[in-house]
């Protein structure tokens, strides 16, 4: 027996999309989560928001700067544990080389990326995929979403 939409369980939401392995793809997917988090009642702006926008965009910047495969793509998933108010963010791509947490010197351009994930996030790893590649992904705790009445 299958429900109506209107008493479906707002269990977990989740929001997949393939970008391409550039900068611009970054960017893109940093903005598009942003905006799905608001469709999923986390408002532009709030703590929550701009952690996993952080999260997205060093994720989506090392998936098209160090992981980038020519000719291939990324992924972006977020799943929105509305019962837990857990946001996972996994990024997907096609090198198989791992990510490396850096220690730069105190004036050095870049290499802090997976620092500030790991400030941001409650948890990060990486964990293998099907096909060539890894997933990087992190998971920031927000406030559960109550269930409509």
């Amino acid at each position: 027996m299958t429900l109506p939409a209107a008493q479906m369980p707002r269990s977990g939401r989740t929001f997949t999309q393939r970008f391409s392995a550039t900068r611009r793809g970054a960017r893109l997917a940093r903005r598009l989560a942003a905006h799905q988090l608001d469709t999923w009642d986390v408002p532009y702006g709030s703590p929550v928001s701009e952690s996993v926008a952080l999260i997205v965009a060093e994720l989506a910047a090392n998936a098209a700067l160090h992981g980038r495969v020519p000719g291939r793509d990324f992924a972006l998933r977020l799943t929105y544990g509305a019962g837990t108010g857990v946001i996972r963010v996994e990024v997907s791509d096609t090198h198989p080389g791992l990510p490396v947490r850096l220690h730069p010197a105190g004036d050095a351009d870049g290499g802090r990326g997976l620092i500030l994930v790991e400030a941001v996030a409650a948890r990060w790893g990486v964990r293998e995929r099907m096909g060539p590649g890894k997933t990087v992904f992190a998971e920031v705790e927000g406030e559960a979403a109550s269930e409509p009445g």
